[in-house]
């Protein structure tokens, strides 16, 4: 049954991906090219919806507003249907704060030409069953788009993606409950929403009565900076049957750093973006600011820096109810940069249970040279005697001796169960032991703070292919393991150029002079 279900839904991929050759054709970017697709899987859904005979109540599943739907688009041909398009993407972007406002805000036609959007629209979306294939399998299939359309990433698509297995092994860890209030700051495309979602419906679907279902529907929200990026992550949250059209947004379309947060979240799940591109000045408590063009008064940050994975950290930090929980993927620098990043590691491991550190292998992300890792702290309520809340991290390295390229070697889930093991995610972290494979380490808090400015990059294994010239890697791997050491190295030298007032454009041209290609 899961062949057959993996099959249909490499088929649906295969087909939309299609619709993309015929768009991208047009001149259209990766994140266009999916918009547009959004946009008409939407309306025509909406359409098969509306008109299932088999509907509990007709009138709920009228998500369209009449004239502005399917049958009205399709109707027309020519000049007239890519008016109507226009007209039917204007209308729906009216309803601010709703699932249908967040898809269609400040939505614009970029099929130009009528014919193209005939074929697109009548022959080729018009011709397929959509919400007969079932819920789970068509958000399956819009997600797997998504993935493809990551590997563009000359374009900038695969910031937004954090590869599935990853997701699921932080998501299987972090056991999500019907109690939790769960949230992604950061949230790109969903995935991580999605993820817990589709958790909690394995784990707890019989037992979940109709208002545990309604509430989980108002506990799991993101947030996400890009329009364009909100818009995909409404369409796949609700292709996995996350949410209304009709009813409040799921995904705030804001910048979660501007201000602290009004909410707080059980469990926060998280990748946020790598860079330092955006131009802030973040104010602290430490009385100190960082000055550049976009100003941030956060008085809950206890430091005060321009690096955007720390600031993300802190409003993390801030954004965690009480004996919340966290997982969130960030890259090497904020375990070992100083000034700012020391003092808030501090933190970390004083006034949270920083528990578990993944150390993340390299070549799993679309952003060339990132080297990162995942995160897992509690939030505890200060003690009175100020003891820490740490007493040990558990560095699991699963980047030493591990080989992995997007393409002909992906990370899969079988990867990460040694992790998702020895996490011991029903137990007591006190029953822990080191892995046969000597990959799971324990760390107290006593070494950790007497460590050169808490560097928590820790690493203790030897790589093989560092000792052996006859280790037999193949020639491909390890330029690959060459082209990403040189990427991480070249963003670590934009990431300080930037901070000494480098132009970005010069810097972008920059970068494209010396392209490095796998």
């Amino acid at each position: 049954m899961t062949v057959a279900v993996s099959s249909q839904t490499d088929a649906l991929v295969a087909k939309l991906w299609n619709y993309c050759n015929v768009l991208r054709d047009n001149g259209l970017s990766t994140i266009e090219y999916v918009e547009q697709l959004s946009y008409l899987l939407f309306l025509k859904m909406a359409d098969e919806i509306a008109n299932d005979p088999f509907a509990d109540d007709p009138s709920a599943a009228q998500i369209v507003p009449a004239g502005y739907d399917w049958q009205t688009l399709v109707s027309k041909t020519g000049v007239a249907l890519e008016e109507q398009y226009r007209n039917t993407l204007t209308e729906l972007a009216k309803h601010p704060g709703t699932t249908l406002g967040t898809i269609f805000a400040k939505a614009q036609n970029r099929i130009t030409e009528p014919a193209l959007l005939q074929k697109l629209a009548v022959d080729l979306i018009g011709g397929q069953d959509w919400t007969g294939t079932g819920t789970d399998l068509k958000g399956d299939a819009y997600e797997g788009l998504l993935a493809k359309g990551a590997e563009d990433t000359k374009t900038g698509a695969g910031q937004y993606f954090t590869p599935r297995v990853l997701i699921d092994a932080m998501v299987e860890v972090t056991r999500p409950s019907l109690e939790d209030t769960i949230t992604d700051p950061a949230c790109g495309t969903g995935g991580f929403l999605i993820a817990a979602r589709q958790y909690i419906r394995k784990h707890h679907g019989n037992s979940m009565s109709r208002e545990q279902r309604l509430a989980m529907e108002r506990n799991v929200f993101g947030t996400e900076l890009v329009p364009g990026t909100a818009r995909l992550a409404a369409m796949n949250m609700l292709l996995h049957g996350i949410g209304r059209s009709d009813g409040p947004s799921l995904i705030h379309v804001e910048d979660a750093l501007a201000k602290k947060p009004s909410r707080h979240a059980s469990l926060v799940l998280a990748n946020p973006p790598f860079g330092r591109k955006s131009a802030i000045t973040v104010i602290g408590t430490d009385g100190k600011s960082e000055r550049e063009d976009i100003s941030y008064d956060r008085q809950d940050f206890r430091a005060s820096t321009t690096n955007k994975q720390l600031n993300f950290l802190q409003h993390i930090m801030s954004l965690m109810a009480i004996d919340g929980r966290a997982a969130v993927v960030l890259p090497d620098n904020v375990l070992f940069e100083g000034g700012a990043g020391e003092k808030i590691r501090r933190r970390l491991l004083h006034d949270f249970d920083l528990h578990t550190i993944l150390r993340l292998p390299d070549g799993i992300f679309y952003a060339g040279g990132v080297k990162a890792n995942v995160l897992f702290f509690d939030k505890k309520a200060p003690r009175a005697d100020g003891r820490p809340h740490t007493s040990m991290t558990w560095v699991y390295d699963l980047r030493t001796a591990k080989h992995f390229t997007l393409k002909t070697r992906p990370l899969r889930q079988v990867d990460l169960q040694e992790f998702v093991d020895a996490y011991l995610p029903d137990k007591p972290r006190s029953e822990r032991s080191e892995v046969e494979s000597g990959r799971f380490k324990a760390f107290s808090y006593d070494e950790l703070v007497a460590r050169d400015k808490v560097n928590l990059d820790i690493t203790w294994m030897k790589d093989p292919a560092l000792e052996d010239t006859d280790s037999g890697l193949p020639p491909a791997v390890i330029a690959q393991e060459i082209v990403e050491d040189l990427r991480a190295a070249l963003a670590e030298f934009v990431a300080v150029a930037e901070a000494l007032g480098v132009d970005p454009e010069e810097l972008d041209q920059d970068e494209a002079a010396v392209e490095l290609s796998s």
